[in-house]
């Protein structure tokens, strides 16, 4: 999956040759990759004694996902580290201040929370993001109970969980917070290695040696990283790197069931191929299985089954390898009842398998490749092909499978929506398109279903070219306010289209605006939820697609925790609603859109 449309301005970048692990010299990585920007005045840069005012930690936190994300995505993570300790002081401002934290810390949890709660990527592993914690006629008496930002960070894209009172949540600075439901007052805080984007898996679970009932809090990182703490006190009980490649990136959620714990694995790797010496490519998509009370692995299943092998040499001298990609962006989906696990795979970087852009079904218990629909064959794609006829047309998924009895549901950045027939080998039942696709297009990061009906919402995203000349400039091509969106109902028994709901034209005055709706969407009894890079969410009539309600996320914020936050464009996680309550993330400069550091709770009077 290729998320930003100005890989393609990186391959200008000096190249460095083979990644390296060890010895980088961070002054080294500044002069060959940054200075020619920030010892220039004309480029409109930061000057590098600015920098030098800046925490290691935030500059870090900029390469990893913020604005100089793209500039930094050939770099590897000793690199990254090694420009940012260069250039940065030590001390980080953006701690948690003692009037931050709740009154009372403690944090209790039973059997019981989890009636009603949103744990994970979807209140349950089937992955409809169906929730009945809010109906269509409570909308409108919705009211903004909080508003909590993110200290330095320039993204908000961290998916929350719900159990009880207790809400649980990711940043882009690497924060974890458990954060009072009601109020936003934090309870406790970690620190993660790495950006923690994928929505934390929440669940009961007791040690061998312990008769009292514990709680595990476990998610990924955009380092590779995966943990489980405490849910009460935000200890860490282990950690694990699921895939040894340097370029893993963890975007899927974990699945959890029966005392295991199910990782997905993606990667940075056709970004770092936009360096003409990178060796590429190498990563194979994952699946690892944990076991949650004491970390260690129950299986793992490659969806490439060939170890990549040397095929040649690249433009720059260095070799190329392959078959490599077919990462995993998504939730896995469960099926108790077959006694399986499904996941959405990426495209393939080099060479091309019969796993990329597919649904991939495993055995639950071993592993095992059962069976794999692929949607989309030879899509090769890389940021060092692209805008070329080498290239595939980088279809891949970055949605879950939504699982419903007898059928299959999944969308893809094509801009189709698959049924398929679980008993048949992933046999497709029907397709219907809902939108143009395309590398930035289609459905991006996830549907929901109920009874009747799948809702789809669509990226095609449009650009303007622009006209400034400094290809070092990490910005995209401005987003078009006049392209992208679009809401579909299809009926899960046979693919007709229900309605439409257009996408609601952008304000003209706004900056990085879009109507474009890559967001994961919700449903509710009679409504859905969605987001758009303009940074509204509105809620959408089932029967009709009609426009409820239209509340407008970007705005400067008054905070809980005192942080000058606002929001921006809604994209990648979509909304939460669990107990009464309705939860969203605003700001997403990544593809163009606004830049926002702040989670959104409404409640009912």
């Amino acid at each position: 999956m290729r998320l930003l449309p100005t890989l393609g301005l990186l391959v200008v970048l000096t190249s460095c040759g083979s990644t390296q692990t060890a010895g980088v010299s961070g002054e080294d990585v500044y002069n060959e990759r940054c200075a020619s920007c920030h010892n220039s005045i004309e480029a409109h840069a930061p000057m590098l004694g600015a920098l030098k005012q800046m925490s290691a930690t935030r500059i870090l936190r900029a390469l990893d996902f913020g604005v100089m994300m793209s500039v930094a995505n050939p770099l590897d993570r000793p690199q990254r580290e090694a420009v940012a300790k260069w250039i940065g002081t030590p001390e980080d401002k953006s701690v948690v201040t003692e009037t931050t934290y709740c009154a009372d810390r403690g944090v209790q949890l039973d059997f019981h929370d989890f009636q009603g709660a949103w744990s994970g990527w979807s209140p349950n592993n089937k992955n409809a993001r169906f929730h009945t914690g809010l109906r269509a006629a409570d909308i409108p008496k919705l009211k903004l109970k909080w508003a909590f930002g993110f200290e330095g960070d320039t993204n908000a894209f961290g998916a929350p969980s719900v159990v009880g009172g207790l809400l649980f949540v990711g940043s882009a600075g690497g924060s974890v917070y458990a954060l009072d439901r009601n109020s936003g007052c934090v309870k406790w805080l970690f620190q993660a290695d790495g950006p923690v984007r994928t929505a934390p898996a929440v669940t009961p679970f007791s040690f061998v040696t312990d008769s009292d009932e514990m709680y595990a809090v476990m998610f990924g990182d955009q380092i590779g990283w995966f943990y489980c703490l405490d849910a009460k006190t935000g200890k860490l009980l282990w950690k694990k790197k699921p895939e040894a490649h340097e370029s893993t990136k963890l975007t899927g959620s974990p699945a959890v069931h029966d005392g295991i714990v199910y990782v997905p694995a993606a990667s940075w790797e056709e970004g770092r191929a936009t360096n003409s010496g990178y060796a590429c490519c190498t990563f194979r998509g994952s699946v690892t299985a944990f076991r949650i009370q004491d970390g260690t692995q129950v299986w793992k299943t490659f969806m490439i089954q060939e170890e990549p092998k040397a095929t040649g040499k690249t433009v720059g001298a260095a070799p190329e390898w392959g078959p490599s990609g077919a990462g995993i962006w998504s939730a896995p989906t469960i099926d108790v009842e077959r006694g399986r696990l499904y996941v959405t795979t990426g495209n393939n970087y080099s060479l091309t398998s019969a796993t990329s852009d597919a649904v991939v079904a495993l055995e639950l218990t071993s592993g095992k490749i059962v069976w794999s629909k692929q949607l989309t064959p030879n899509d090769a794609f890389t940021g060092r092909c692209a805008g070329t006829p080498e290239c595939g047309p980088d279809y891949d998924f970055g949605s879950s499978v939504i699982l419903r009895p007898k059928v299959m549901l999944v969308g893809q950045k094509s801009g189709n929506v698959f049924a398929l027939d679980p008993e048949a080998e992933g046999k497709i039942l029907w397709q219907q398109r809902v939108g143009k696709g395309g590398t930035n297009g289609g459905v991006q990061w996830g549907m929901a279903a109920d009874d009747s009906n799948v809702y789809a919402a669509v990226s095609d995203v449009g650009r303007i070219r622009s006209q400034n000349k400094n290809k070092l400039d990490p910005r995209p091509n401005p987003v078009d306010p006049a392209i992208g969106g679009g809401l579909t109902a299809l009926r899960i028994r046979d693919g007709n289209k229900t309605w439409f709901a257009a996408p609601q034209p952008c304000d003209a005055a706004r900056a990085s605006c879009s109507p474009a709706q890559p967001a994961a969407v919700t449903a509710i009894p009679g409504a859905v939820l969605a987001g758009s890079v303009d940074g509204h969410l509105r809620a959408y009539s089932t029967k009709d697609g009609k426009t409820l309600w239209d509340f407008d996320t970007t705005r400067e914020w008054q905070t809980v925790n005192g942080v000058k936050a606002n929001g921006g464009a809604i994209d990648g996680a979509g909304p939460v609603v669990a107990q009464g309550m309705l939860f969203q993330q605003s700001g997403y400069s990544r593809n163009g859109g606004a830049a926002g550091n702040v989670l959104l709770a409404w409640g009912l009077e």
